[in-house]
């Protein structure tokens, strides 16, 4: 591991930009196999206090980790700037190319959220790709920075910062409005169960079920209805389905309906919160006429499907690899940033019916 620090306080975006340009320089002269990894940025807008835990979640992104990082940690009585920077890169053993990672870490006041885009547009390597990350929903500093960025990368399953899912998918909604990219953790979480649905009903056999599906049932952990709400708005604009607005029931448990476009029965919808270690869908099970019913369960290493039909034997599989848990859900963040996903804005857009 070849790795170059460089530090100062009370510094200067300038300063900052020329200390990265040195520290590159310097990998480079070492050993010429070194090379700067240029493929995005990442802007994390960061509470001071958290900031152990926001650095361990950016640790974790493993093989999809940005080329250039930039940490701000605001705190709210700070008037200066410190600034810190650091290039690493893995030098192979048998030869071959290193590549070089560049983070910077800025210490900033919430004197200086309002004018954020001054201070790190300096810094930011032209002519690639910009994510922004706000994982404490400093919305001042993002406002400022959607000049210069691409993609915002939000969790609208955090109950802590938004006062509940309609706020969340409002915020959601609002900055696809701004004319940048969403990356939702909260629907990154039903990747699995999204391709698990579409691929069962892929199957001719079960292909024609989906006009006959009468009620959804939902299970999600406490704090993730927001993951429940894409998941079922994702059906409901893929099939054509009108939902109604969510209706508080026993047990933490809501309920709602959608109506077909064309005409017909209606679908029942529950959503269940369950107790479970993680964020994001515990189950899911879609039941129609003639005794049909297909279940995903969270299990370990995957999901469990069950299938039932009328006068039939019930099934029961694994669906290994399909459980992607919390760990690297960042990393799948940072990834899916250079993907451009044209089907989270209609789900989004139905979801915000069920909380409406």
């Amino acid at each position: 591991m070849s790795e170059a620090r460089w530090a100062e306080s009370d510094t200067s975006p300038e300063r900052i930009e020329a200390a990265l340009r040195e520290l590159l320089r310097e990998r480079h002269a070492e050993n010429d196999a070194l090379v700067p990894a240029r493929v995005l940025n990442l802007i994390v807008i960061a509470d001071r206090e958290w900031r152990g835990e926001v650095v361990n979640r950016l640790e974790r992104v493993g093989r999809y980790h940005p080329s250039r990082t930039i940490l701000c940690t605001i705190e709210d009585d700070r008037r200066t700037i410190d600034g810190y920077a650091r290039v690493s890169g893995d030098v192979s053993a048998t030869g071959g190319v290193g590549v070089l990672r560049e983070s910077v870490e800025i210490a900033l006041g919430a004197v200086h959220t309002g004018r954020i885009d001054t201070i790190i547009d300096p810094i930011l390597i032209s002519e690639l790709p910009t994510v922004v990350w706000s994982p404490h929903n400093r919305d001042e500093a993002v406002e400022a920075l959607l000049p210069l960025a691409d993609v915002i990368l939000i969790d609208t399953d955090d109950p802590v910062f938004f006062d509940g899912p309609g706020a969340a998918l409002a915020r959601a909604a609002d900055l696809l409005e701004s004319n940048v990219d969403i990356v939702d953790l909260a629907w990154l979480r039903t990747i699995a169960w999204r391709e698990r649905l579409a691929g069962s009903f892929s199957d001719p056999a079960r292909a024609g079920l989906l006009d006959g599906l009468r009620r959804i049932y939902v299970r999600h952990h406490h704090g993730s209805i927001v993951s429940a709400l894409l998941l079922t708005g994702w059906l409901a604009s893929r099939l054509g389905w009108l939902p109604t607005a969510l209706e508080p029931a026993a047990g933490g448990v809501r309920r709602a309906t959608a109506a077909r476009a064309g005409g017909g029965a209606s679908i029942g919808i529950e959503f269940h919160p369950v107790a479970q270690a993680i964020r994001g869908l515990a189950g899911v099970t879609v039941s129609g006429s003639a005794g049909f019913s297909l279940s995903l369960e969270r299990a370990p290493g995957g999901l469990i499907a069950r299938e039932q039909r009328a006068g039939a034997t019930p099934r029961e599989w694994q669906l290994f690899g399909a459980s992607r848990g919390e760990d690297g859900i960042l990393g799948e963040g940072v990834r899916q940033a250079l993907i451009r996903d044209h089907v989270y804005g209609p789900a989004l857009q139905a979801a915000r019916s069920f909380s409406q």
